[in-house]
């Protein structure tokens, strides 16, 4: 898995790249440097099938970025043949055609690419699944809530395309990166934390928040924080101003403008966000300059990734024990 700039990449070894060798697969990280070695039998022949197993694919499609993800990080990307309109790593996803969004995905130009398998997460499948089952497609739904479902998402995909030994390499290279976090940001005080998931651009309307059960509060908890976003049925609420100047955040992570597209955060229109938070004086997070903007899309990609934000957050929330 090539690495790239990224927030707080220089604070691990992440982005990690899994490659085979004759001893079995080598865990690399940034710079090449040799993590572990995990022996194992070779896999299955590509395209053959084995009893009682569906053939190895060899045309993949992506219908979101946290799927590309980690296909990328199994070491099975070279197979996919188009992905979301929202993909954008790794950099080679420039290179395939889009087949749309949740809501337009592009059947036709989908069939036309005579995929031999779909993968899409739990959120998208009651918008595109049925008719895809239709088609007579095959199709994989993988889970994308929470951080065990980020590992469960890594497994299933890594078993549906062949790359099982890939796929345990890297959920237990990310299991061991979070729990090196939480050991770390743990025992010391616990900020109270809010995460901003969306609002209006430009403006401090229609604020959603990330509430508890969220992979992001999540990961909040293993960088040494307290989310405090109230109870919601779903993973994400919507909160008026109001009802953030009565939660007082100590911390305010802003992640609004990583789910904006990518046109929006690295183009004419992007916002300064310091000015935007500087309407709510009465909020402490405000006072104290302990506003975060995000602008890395990989924040709100539920994948492999999860490790290096919640390393990212930790740099945040105490910087003490994570220096730049």
């Amino acid at each position: 898995m090539a690495s790239r700039p990224r927030a707080g990449s220089g604070l691990g070894v992440w982005p990690l790249r899994i490659e085979r060798s004759a001893k079995g697969l080598i865990l690399r990280g940034t710079g090449g440097l040799l993590l572990g070695l995990a022996l194992v039998a070779t896999g299955p022949v590509p395209g053959r099938a084995t009893e009682g197993v569906a053939p190895r694919p060899r045309a993949i499609i992506s219908l979101s970025p946290n799927v590309t993800e980690i296909l990328h990080g199994i070491g099975a990307f070279s197979r996919v043949v188009a992905v979301s309109d929202y993909c954008t790593f790794p950099p080679q996803v420039e290179g395939l055609p889009r087949v749309g969004g949740w809501l337009n995905a592009n059947l036709e130009k989908v069939t036309a690419l005579r995929p031999d398998l779909i993968i899409m997460t739990d959120d998208q499948a009651p918008l595109v699944k049925d008719r895809l089952d239709l088609l007579g497609l095959r199709t994989l739904v993988v889970p994308s809530q929470t951080i065990e479902d980020v590992f469960r998402a890594i497994r299933e995909i890594g078993r549906a395309v062949g790359n099982d030994e890939e796929a345990k390499v890297l959920e237990s290279g990310v299991r061991a990166e979070l729990a090196a976090i939480r050991g770390k940001a743990g025992g010391r005080a616990r900020p109270r934390v809010l995460c901003v998931v969306d609002r209006l651009p430009g403006t401090l309307r229609d604020l959603y928040v990330a509430t508890q059960g969220s992979y992001l509060t999540e990961l909040i908890d293993i960088a040494g924080g307290d989310a405090i976003a109230p109870p919601g049925a779903a993973n994400y609420v919507k909160l008026t101003t109001e009802a953030l100047v009565s939660l007082d955040p100590e911390v305010i992570l802003d992640v609004s403008q990583a789910v904006t597209t990518p046109a929006i955060v690295a183009g004419p229109l992007r916002e300064d966000a310091a000015a935007v938070w500087a309407d709510l004086p009465r909020v402490r997070a405000v006072r104290e300059r302990r506003v975060y903007a995000f602008r890395d899309r990989t924040v709100v990609h539920p994948s492999q990734f999860v490790s290096d934000t919640a390393r990212h957050m930790a740099t945040l929330l105490h910087p003490e024990a994570f220096p730049k």
